[in-house]
């Protein structure tokens, strides 16, 4: 998901570092997603404000953050059937 470098330069940036420095560094940077791309902006800032002590840090926060965009399919689950009375359900069918 990280892609056209931006994982690196998350690594690379010196620690700790707040939600507004990432985001004046490396805010325009976009993130290639299944479904569009974003900016690190634009997720960063669906966060409170915070410090991030390491990358691993910063990197968690961008991952929590992204919109459905990086969802394949929103609803489903090749795992578990879907659970009764869930929006993404089929019509029942009375034979």
């Amino acid at each position: 998901m990280l892609l056209n470098g931006t994982g690196e330069v998350i690594d690379d940036y010196e620690y700790p570092a707040t939600t507004e420095e990432l985001i004046a560094e490396h805010g325009e940077r976009t993130l290639e997603l299944p479904n569009g791309t974003e900016t690190v902006e634009e997720v960063l800032e669906r966060l409170e404000s915070e410090t991030f002590e390491s990358s691993e840090d910063a990197r968690f926060a961008v991952y929590s953050a992204v919109s459905n965009k990086a969802v394949g399919r929103v609803g489903y689950s090749d795992r578990d059937p879907t659970p009764p009375g869930s929006p993404y359900s089929p019509d029942a069918v009375s034979f």
